[in-house]
């Protein structure tokens, strides 16, 4: 495989040590020293000004020092952020492997219950025979980043598939931040697979860089740019932020309270049931667990129920004021893992939060444009029809 200059295997970068900038300032003497009784009015209104000037001098330095010292903290705290150093290369640098070669993986397969007793999260999965294809920014504007969960249960269950799959799309023209669900069961091409399969499965087959090209080849995007993250680390994000509020139906009762028996058995804990439907604060467990109900309704109204959670995390984030944004941040250093260096995610988190109040949601494949393969199941997409509305959607163009 052919790498770019200065690319290598995954590495998590160390936390950074500690930082402290100090500067001292003495304060010079000013007016006139010589003893002279006779200084003028001129002289006394030359000195005050001096003082003046002096003084919001001091109030600019203690201003720019506090502003220093609270960049070097935040960057700080995002060197403690599971950083996953995966290649990106050059399309004609990249090197195809054979159809079929990945037919003999089963994805459907595979252990997604073991107990997370150990603690920790799991580790993004990355194989370096699928480094990302790198791809052109469409617009400047526009930026498409892959939101992502995993079925994993276990920190060390890292080769599993990708749950819910998500696209951040922060649009800088008409200043919306975009939530687009691609639903798991999509059929796709997937490189390596002789015939379509699941969107989902190309996570198991490839790690996250096949995920990636996976989704920028079939549905046109161009995403570069990745944040994942598994069970645990999402209920914990939305305990750090004291719960979100749901809307749950009645029939979601029973099969809520189901996932979240389930989640106590594995995670020994003793999460309370929900005893009612309607609008309700849920903690981490028991909203991951609304979201993951697959059996009162449909996958759809699934992914519906998994951006409800997102943009209820993001609203609640957003009504922070900053300390308690900052707080947010450093307690959940290392609950996720991404391709974001520290620069890009302070940005991308900037430019996110700014646009909370005009989100959008959508849904892929769109009503009507798709029917059900029966074996394996799978949703057949018509994509002459679901591209154009997409990219419009996105870029505001066909």
């Amino acid at each position: 495989m052919k790498m770019n200059d200065g690319q290598q295997a995954p590495v998590r970068t160390p936390q950074l040590s500690g930082v402290s900038n100090r500067a001292d300032f003495s304060s010079g003497s000013y007016g006139n020293h010589s003893g002279q009784n006779d200084q003028n009015a001129s002289h006394k209104s030359e000195s005050t000004k001096k003082k003046v000037f002096r003084i919001l001098l001091w109030v600019l330095i203690v201003t720019l020092g506090l502003s220093l010292g609270g960049g070097i903290y935040v960057f700080q705290m995002f060197g403690r952020i599971g950083y996953s150093a995966v290649a990106v290369v050059d399309p004609d640098d990249y090197e195809l492997i054979d159809p079929g070669s990945l037919d003999s993986i089963n994805a459907e397969s595979g252990d997604t219950t073991s107990s997370w007793a150990e603690g920790g999260h799991t580790k993004v999965f990355y194989d370096p025979d699928f480094p990302i294809k790198k791809v052109d920014q469409k617009d400047k504007n526009v930026e498409n980043i892959l939101v992502f969960g995993v079925d994993s249960r276990g920190t060390d269950d890292v080769r599993c598939r990708a749950d819910a799959v998500m696209i951040v799309s922060i649009d800088n023209n008409t200043k919306t931040l975009k939530l687009i669900s691609l639903m798991r069961d999509c059929g796709v091409e997937i490189e390596g697979r002789s015939s379509a399969d699941k969107l989902t499965h190309s996570y198991a087959y490839g790690g996250v860089g096949l995920l990636i090209n996976t989704i920028n080849d079939n549905f046109d995007l161009d995403v570069q740019r990745f944040v994942m993250l598994d069970f645990s680390s999402s209920s914990a994000l939305i305990d750090l932020v004291g719960g979100i509020n749901v809307d749950v139906k009645p029939e979601e009762v029973k099969y809520a309270n189901q996932s979240i028996n389930e989640e106590n058995t594995l995670m020994e804990t003793n999460v309370p049931y929900l005893t009612s439907a309607g609008v309700q604060n849920l903690n981490g467990i028991q909203a991951i667990a609304w979201s993951r109900i697959r059996h009162a309704d449909s996958d759809f109204v699934r992914t519906s129920r998994q951006r409800v959670i997102a943009s209820a995390l993001i609203k609640k984030l957003a009504g922070l004021n900053i300390a308690q944004q900052l707080a947010f941040v450093d307690d959940s250093v290392g609950m996720f893992e991404t391709n974001m260096s520290k620069a890009d995610l302070i940005r991308v988190g900037t430019s996110a939060i700014g646009l909370v109040k005009n989100m959008v949601e959508y849904r892929i494949p769109d009503d009507g444009l798709f029917t059900i393969q029966d074996n394996p199941w799978m949703m057949i997409i018509n994509w002459d029809e679901q591209l154009p509305r997409l990219r419009e959607y996105i870029w505001g163009v066909q």
